[in-house]
């Protein structure tokens, strides 16, 4: 079994993750940012450098990859929790992973704009750096309209 769990940052993804992958035995969890965290640090500096991870086509195929292949490597449930708001990258993602032979769930989190809002502004990503955090809320402030949108489609 597959479970991608889609949704606003402060959602709940990686506390459902957390929860399914504690109540599902042999469960393992995927997370396709770290993936996007490699590529966003190889691909600083360069001409073809993206804004964000997930517009690079190879950010899509190994998350597809990853996931397969830990299903196939734990024979047990594999736990997505990953925000994907572009629905031509989401069949990308989602359409393979399907096909696999395993039962596919893509789960979206709802949440209300004034506790998500507050969730955003309280986040900290990077400690050390205020100005770097505030730049991560900024965009998920920016972003709030696209998961609304994404949540009702």
């Amino acid at each position: 079994m597959i479970v991608w769990i889609n949704g606003p940052f402060g959602a709940g993804k990686s506390t459902l993750a957390a929860g399914l992958n504690t109540a599902l035995l042999g469960s393992v969890i995927a997370d396709p940012e770290d993936i996007g965290t490699l590529l966003r640090q190889s691909m600083v500096g360069h001409h073809r450098q993206q804004p964000d991870h997930q517009d690079y086509p190879a950010w899509r195929h190994l998350t597809v990859r990853l996931v397969a292949e830990l299903h196939q490597l734990t024979a047990g449930p594999v736990i997505v929790p990953m925000t994907v708001l572009n629905p031509t990258y989401a069949r990308e993602l989602h359409a393979p992973l399907a096909q696999l032979g395993a039962d596919f769930h893509h789960l979206v989190l709802h949440a209300d704009r004034a506790p998500l809002t507050a969730r955003i502004n309280r986040s900290v990503e990077y400690p050390e750096d205020a100005e770097r955090s505030e730049a991560v809320r900024a965009h998920r402030r920016r972003r709030t309209p696209d998961y609304q949108r994404a949540a009702t489609a």
